[in-house]
C-alpha cells in the first residue's frame, strides 16, 4: 500500500533501547525475539498478531528506530 492522504497513519512510540535496522522484519516473525526473557518478558508473538491482523484488513506496519533512542512503531490503514 502507497502512503497518501486518504490512509490512516497510527503510530505508537517509546524511549526504549531501540532496535538494529537488520532486525526490523524479524520481529514481526512468531516467537521471534531480540532479547532473553531474563532480559524482558514476553512470549514473542505479540507484533507478529498485529501483523497478521493488520494485513488482514489490507494495511501495513513496520518499525523506525535507532539504538539507543527508541522506536516508533507503525500501522497504516486504508479508509473503509
Amino acid at each position: 500500500m502507497l502512503p497518501n492522504q486518504n490512509n490512516f497513519i497510527l503510530w505508537v512510540e517509546d524511549n526504549g533501547i531501540g532496535i538494529k535496522p537488520e532486525y526490523h522484519d524479524k520481529i514481526f516473525g512468531v516467537f521471534e525475539r531480540l532479547h532473553g526473557v531474563e532480559s524482558y518478558p514476553g512470549t514473542g508473538i505479540g507484533l507478529a498478531m498485529v501483523r497478521k491482523g493488520v494485513e488482514r484488513i489490507n494495511g501495513q506496519c513496520g518499525v523506525d528506530s535507532e539504538l539507543g533512542k527508541g522506536s516508533k512503531f507503525w500501522i497504516q490503514l486504508q479508509p473503509v
